[in-house]
């Protein structure tokens, strides 16, 4: 039997418990990173926490719905049982209907075939890096070999530990310019989660300092399980000069290959990143991103009117 559960009557251990155990499970679903990026989430649980959903909702306009939390790319059913697609309908199914509206993102192994408003493949690129780093670097494309064999003579500097605040800095300063929907709160929230998987011993920073001693690139990598998460990055315009990403990745790679570990570089569904993220030979993984709409037939501009939520 699936339960729907306020925040105050999950069992936090019972939870960890089963995302630590689900052959499935992601940091994004413990307890503690929930509590970060949503407080006050709820979740489906089935029976004795053999299997659980987070649902991160809010309400806006009288109208309760559920998204997708900030820097949370993947969340959905995790289990400690067979996870069949049969499954996952049931706990679509079970979201209470209360909740009139939902974009939400699942994980890579959540297969769903129920009625939603929308459903979509969208994209991240892993690369498994059990094997050699020569066998992996003999994979990577041409241009990316090339720009790395450049990066090499750049007399760059790769420092671990870098501040968190220097890379979102850094991202804020130059990409981010362009990223409306990331707020003040957003980019304060993301430094709390990094200090907090730093103590954990969870996230790695990196940062590359070009010949002038300034940082023109920076990565955030975030465990789980057996993966190696690309949480979060920045680069300025000498860093793309000097090829400082491509770089950093490649060292990266270098220093975790032959581990039973996958690089999950986290995208994209934007082409020129997925080209990037291929370019080190990272295979495409779909996960399905559900929209889901029980508004009233009448209230014609509903899903205009959400858009503008969060």
């Amino acid at each position: 039997m699936i339960r729907y559960l306020a925040n105050n009557e999950i069992d936090p251990e019972k939870w960890d418990n089963c995302i630590e155990e689900a052959f499935n499970g992601m940091v994004y679903a413990k307890t503690w990173w929930l509590d970060m990026v949503a407080p006050g989430w709820e979740g489906l649980v089935s029976d004795d926490y053999e299997s659980v959903m987070p649902l991160v909702g809010n309400r806006k306009y009288g109208i309760n719905y559920l998204y997708q939390p900030a820097f949370t790319q993947q969340l959905g059913v995790f289990s400690k049982l067979v996870l069949s697609e049969h499954l996952v309908n049931d706990f679509i199914e079970a979201i209470p209907r209360k909740f009139k509206f939902a974009e939400i993102n699942l994980n890579t192994f959540n297969k769903f075939s129920g009625e939603v408003i929308e459903s979509q493949s969208w994209l991240t690129h892993e690369l498994d890096l059990i094997k050699p780093y020569e066998s992996l670097a003999k994979s990577y494309s041409t241009n990316l070999r090339r720009n790395i064999k450049k990066a090499e003579s750049n007399k760059l500097t790769l420092v671990k530990s870098s501040k968190p605040e220097d890379i979102i800095h850094l991202f804020r300063e130059n990409r981010g310019k362009n990223i409306n929907h990331l707020k003040e709160e957003h980019y304060t929230m993301l430094a709390r989660l990094i200090y907090a998987g730093i103590y954990k011993g969870l996230v790695t920073t990196y940062g590359v300092f070009s010949p002038t001693n300034d940082l023109c690139a920076g990565a955030v990598f975030l465990r789980s399980k057996k993966k190696a998460i690309f949480l979060f990055s920045g680069l300025n315009d000498v860093g793309k000069e000097l090829n400082a990403m491509p770089w950093l990745i490649d060292k990266f790679i270098y220093e975790h290959s032959q581990q039973h570990l996958t690089l999950d570089f986290e995208g994209s569904n934007d082409p020129n990143l997925a080209r990037f993220y291929k370019s080190f030979a990272a295979r495409e993984i779909t996960y399905p991103h559900l929209k889901i709409n029980r508004l009233p037939w009448f209230v014609s501009a509903g899903l205009k009117l959400i858009k503008g939520i969060r």
